[in-house]
C-alpha cells in the first residue's frame, strides 16, 4: 500500500504547475498527506483533489427539493415518538404530479423524499415492517407514496432521492423492536426472502451484521431496486437514546448502495456534507476540499462540520487526508420540516428563497429546499406561489447571458463546462469585450473542478468606466460556481482577476446577467414605547438583492403600505410615514414601486412591554441580566449561570391579560442556553406559582429562529414564570433573547 501511495505521490510531483490542456494533471477525490509533506506540497496536493463523477453530476443539480411527509403531518409534531397508531396517517388524496410540476416550475432538478423519518413509519410497501402506510387507511393499506412520486418524477423529468432515517423510534420503543436488542453479529443474506413477495433484482449480499442493520439493509434493498434510478441517499446524524449501544454499520450500507445505485451520492457521509445549519446560512468561503484525520472511505461515521473556516490553507496543513466533499445547504420553505397549518406556520417569501438560491448555488454548494405536503396530499397554494415566482426569477435572470457574443477568452465564454482557460502565467486575468455596452449586476464564474480542482482563493472583477478600470466586486474562492452580485454597471469591457490561487486555475465559465431589482422585503420592529417601524430586511446572511445595502435607496421611488388587522396591504392601505403605536396584533407591510410590489412582511406583535418588570430569576451572568429578555432588542439576552438543573425568570406584565400564546426568541451569539423544553407557570401574587402548561421547541441549535407556543386554552394572568426543563445540546445555562406574549 505504501509503495502504491509513493508511486502516486511521485506521479503528482512530475506534473508541472504550467500544465497545458493536453497534459491533464493526475487527480483523485482523496489524497493522503505524508509525514514529510511540506506546507507547499500539501497545497500542491490540494490543487489536485477533484470530485468523483457522481459528485460532479450532483453539483450540476444545483437546486433540489426535500419532502417531509408522514404521521407528523397529521399530529403537527416535528418529531414523532414512534408509538403513533399508523391510522393517524389519515391521507385521503395524494397528488405527486402537483408536487413535481411545482418543483419543475421552480427550476429544481431533483427531489429527496423522507420515506422514513425518526418515528419509523414507512411510506412504501415494505416487506419488513407493518409500521407504515400498509397499516393506514390510505387506499385501504395498498397505497405507496414513493411509487407515485417515482412515476411523477419520470413524467416531469426530475431525479429522485430517498431519505431513510437511520434512527427508528418505533424499533426502539416497540417491545419486539430490533434497534438495540443486543443481537449478535452474524452473517446475514440481504435481501431476506419473504414468501409471496420475490424481488425482480436477483442481486444478493452477505453482511456480518446485527438485527437492526439487517433490517435497515433489507429496506435499502427495496428502495434501491423497486422505484427506478435513485440519485441520492440521504442520511442524517440522528441517533436518539442509543438503546443497547446500537451502532450503524455504514460500511455495509455503502457497499449495498454503490452496487445497487451506482449513480447515487450519499449525503451525510463521504460524498456530501451538511452545511452546518438549517436556516439557509452560507459561508462566504465554502471550500469543498476538506481536511480529514482518517481515510474518509474507511470511516463508519462522519461528524457534522459546522465551523466557519473548514478548508483554508491553515486547516489543510493539519490534515492526514484531503478529500472532496461538497456542501448541501438545507432549509425549509415553512417554519419546521413538516406541515402544521396555513395560518400560524409562516412561509418564506420569494425574496428569501431567491436570495438563498443565489448564495448557496452561487457559493459552491447545492441548495436543498424542503416543501412539506399538507394533509390533503398537496403543496399548499402559498408554497406553490413562492416556488413559481422563484423559478420565474431564475429564468428571467439567468437564461440570458449578456456575454454571449463577447470576445477575449473563448473557452471560458462558450457556456461549455468541458472547455476552459488555464491561467498559467504570472498575470492571471481574463479581459472580456462586448460589441456594445451591456448593463449587468450579476456575473457567474466556474472553475473546471473536474479536471483542475478548486484553485482560486481570491478574485475580483473590474469594469472599464470613464477610461479606467474600476473594481466592481471581489470575493474569495470560486469552485463549482460563484455568483457575484453587485450594483448595476454599464460597460463594454470587463476584467476578471485571480488575486490568489493554489497553482494555475482553470476557468470554464464566465457569464453576465441582469437581475431586475424588486422593491425590498421589509422587516418589522417595535421599541419599548410600542412604536412600530419598517426597515429593509437584513439578516445574518446579508440579504442584498442587488449587491448593495437596500436601506440606502429605500426612499427612491418606494412607498410602504401597511395594515394592522392581519389583512394583506394594497395600494390603498395606510401609507407609512413615521413609526406608529401598536399595543398588540398582526402587522403586515408591503413596499411598492411604480409597477412592482415586494414580498409581504408580517409580524404578530405581542402585548406592550413598557410596564413589564422582572420580578425574579434564578441567576444571571454579569453581562446578561433579566431585563435583556424583555427590552425589545433581540441582540441582547438574559442568561443564567450554571447553578442547578432548572432555571427560571418571573415577569410582572403590569396588569392582568388574557393571552393565547407566548413567543421565545433564542439568542444567536452561540448555541448556549436554548430552552428546548420548559414549563409556563402563573401566579395571583407573583410569589406562589402553579403550572399552566408545558412547552417544547425542537431543532433550536440548527435553526435558532423565534418560536411561538400556542396555549390549549386562554391564559388569564398578570404574573408569568418561564422555567426550563431541558436545554438544547445538554447545556447547563438558560437564555432568552426576547420574550413575548400574545393576546
Amino acid at each position: 500500500m505504501k509503495k502504491c501511495l509513493g508511486l502516486f505521490v511521485f506521479l503528482l510531483s512530475i506534473v508541472s504547475c504550467n500544465t497545458s490542456k493536453e497534459e491533464l494533471p493526475k487527480t483523485s477525490s482523496t489524497i493522503a498527506i505524508d509525514a514529510d509533506d511540506t506546507k507547499d506540497s500539501i497545497i500542491y496536493k490540494a490543487a489536485h483533489v477533484v470530485p468523483t463523477k457522481n459528485q460532479y453530476e450532483a453539483l450540476k443539480n444545483e437546486y433540489i427539493a426535500f419532502i417531509h411527509f408522514g404521521p407528523n403531518t397529521f399530529t403537527r409534531m416535528e418529531w414523532g415518538n414512534g408509538m403513533e397508531d399508523p391510522k393517524i396517517f389519515d391521507l385521503k388524496n395524494l397528488d405527486t404530479d402537483q408536487w413535481c410540476k411545482a418543483m419543475k416550475d421552480a427550476q429544481m432538478k431533483m427531489v429527496v423524499i423522507t420515506v422514513k423519518h425518526h418515528d419509523g413509519f414507512v411510506l412504501w410497501q415494505s416487506r419488513y415492517t407493518k409500521h407504515g402506510i400498509m397499516s393506514s387507511g390510505f387506499k385501504d393499506g395498498k397505497g405507496d407514496v414513493l411509487k407515485e412520486l417515482s412515476a411523477s418524477c419520470q413524467k416531469y423529468g426530475l431525479k429522485l432521492g430517498v431519505y431513510l432515517s437511520p434512527a427508528d423510534l418505533y424499533q426502539i420503543e416497540n417491545k419486539e423492536g430490533l434497534y438495540g436488542n443486543l443481537s449478535k453479529y452474524t452473517d446475514r443474506e440481504i435481501p431476506r426472502k419473504v414468501e409471496g413477495r420475490p424481488f425482480k433484482n436477483k442481486t444478493t449480499f452477505t453482511f456480518n451484521v446485527d438485527d437492526y442493520n439487517e433490517y435497515f439493509l433489507n429496506q435499502l434493498f427495496e428502495l434501491l431496486t423497486e422505484y427506478g434510478p435513485i440519485h441520492e441517499v440521504w442520511f442524517d446524524g440522528a441517533h436518539p437514546k442509543r438503546k443497547g449501544g446500537q451502532k450503524y454499520n455504514y460500511i455495509a450500507w455503502k457497499k449495498l448502495i454503490s452496487t445497487l445505485a451506482p449513480e447515487a451520492v450519499i449525503f451525510g457521509k463521504q460524498d456530501i456534507r451538511w452545511c452546518g445549519n438549517e436556516a439557509g446560512g452560507t459561508r462566504d468561503t465554502e471550500w469543498n476540499i476538506i481536511p480529514y484525520e482518517n481515510n474518509p472511505h474507511e470511516m463508519n461515521s462522519f461528524a457534522d462540520i459546522t465551523g466557519k473556516d473548514i478548508g483554508s490553507r491553515e486547516k489543510l496543513y493539519d490534515a492526514n487526508f484531503l478529500h472532496y466533499q461538497q456542501a448541501e445547504t438545507n432549509t425549509s420553505i415553512r417554519e419546521g420540516w413538516f406541515y402544521r397549518d396555513e395560518d400560524k406556520q409562516k412561509v418564506r417569501s420569494a425574496d428569501d428563497v431567491f436570495d438563498m438560491y443565489e448564495r448557496s448555488v452561487g457559493g459552491n454548494s447545492t441548495f436543498l429546499l424542503n416543501i412539506p405536503p399538507n394533509r390533503e396530499g398537496k403543496f399548499s397554494p402559498e408554497d406553490v406561489r413562492v416556488l413559481e415566482e422563484v423559478g420565474e426569477r431564475i429564468k428571467e435572470t439567468y437564461s440570458t447571458n449578456l456575454f454571449a457574443d463577447a470576445s477575449g477568452a473563448e473557452d471560458a465564454l462558450d457556456n461549455n463546462t468541458t472547455t476552459y482557460e488555464l491561467l498559467n502565467s504570472d498575470k492571471k486575468e481574463i479581459i472580456i469585450e462586448t460589441k456594445n455596452n451591456v448593463t449587468i449586476n450579476r456575473i457567474i464564474l466556474q472553475e473546471a473542478i473536474d479536471k483542475y480542482s478548486e484553485r482560486v482563493e481570491k478574485h475580483a472583477v473590474d469594469a472599464w468606466v470613464n477610461n479606467a478600470w474600476k473594481e466592481i466586486v471581489s470575493a474569495t474562492n470560486i469552485g463549482y460556481k460563484r455568483i457575484l452580485r453587485f450594483p448595476e454597471v454599464t460597460s463594454n469591457k470587463f476584467r476578471v482577476r485571480v488575486l490568489e490561487s493554489r497553482l494555475s486555475p482553470a476557468i470554464s465559465i464566465i457569464s453576465a446577467h441582469y437581475y431586475k431589482t424588486r422593491p425590498p422585503q421589509l422587516s418589522i420592529t417595535r421599541n419599548l414605547d410600542g412604536l412600530v417601524s419598517f426597515q429593509p430586511k437584513k439578516d445574518d446572511f446579508g440579504w442584498k438583492p442587488h449587491g448593495e445595502d437596500v436601506s440606502k435607496n429605500i426612499n427612491s421611488g418606494i412607498e410602504i403600505r401597511y395594515t394592522t388587522d392581519g389583512s394583506t396591504p394594497t395600494k390603498t392601505s395606510q401609507i407609512y410615514k413615521e413609526p406608529f403605536l401598536v399595543y398588540s396584533g398582526e402587522v403586515k407591510a408591503l413596499a411598492f414601486s411604480k409597477d412592482e410590489k415586494g414580498s409581504v412582511a408580517s409580524k404578530e406583535i405581542g402585548i406592550l412591554k413598557k410596564k413589564w418588570k422582572v420580578l425574579n430569576e434564578d441567576s444571571w451572568t454579569s453581562t446578561h441580566v433579566g431585563e435583556f429578555a424583555i427590552d425589545e432588542n433581540p441582540t441582547t439576552f438574559w442568561m443564567s449561570d450554571e447553578k442547578g438543573k432548572s432555571h427560571f425568570i418571573e415577569i410582572d406584565l403590569g396588569k392582568e391579560e388574557t393571552l393565547k400564546a407566548f413567543g421565545y426568541t433564542p439568542q444567536t451569539k452561540n448555541s448556549n442556553g436554548m430552552i428546548e423544553q420548559g414549563v409556563i407557570k402563573v401566579s395571583n401574587n407573583g410569589k406562589s406559582w402553579k403550572t399552566f402548561e408545558n412547552f417544547e421547541f425542537g431543532n433550536l441549535i440548527n435553526d435558532p429562529t423565534p418560536r411561538t407556543h400556542y396555549f390549549k386554552k386562554p391564559m388569564k394572568t398578570r404574573f408569568v414564570r418561564i422555567e426550563s426543563k431541558t436545554i438544547a445540546g445538554s447545556k447547563k445555562q438558560a437564555s432568552i433573547a426576547e420574550l413575548n406574549f400574545f393576546k
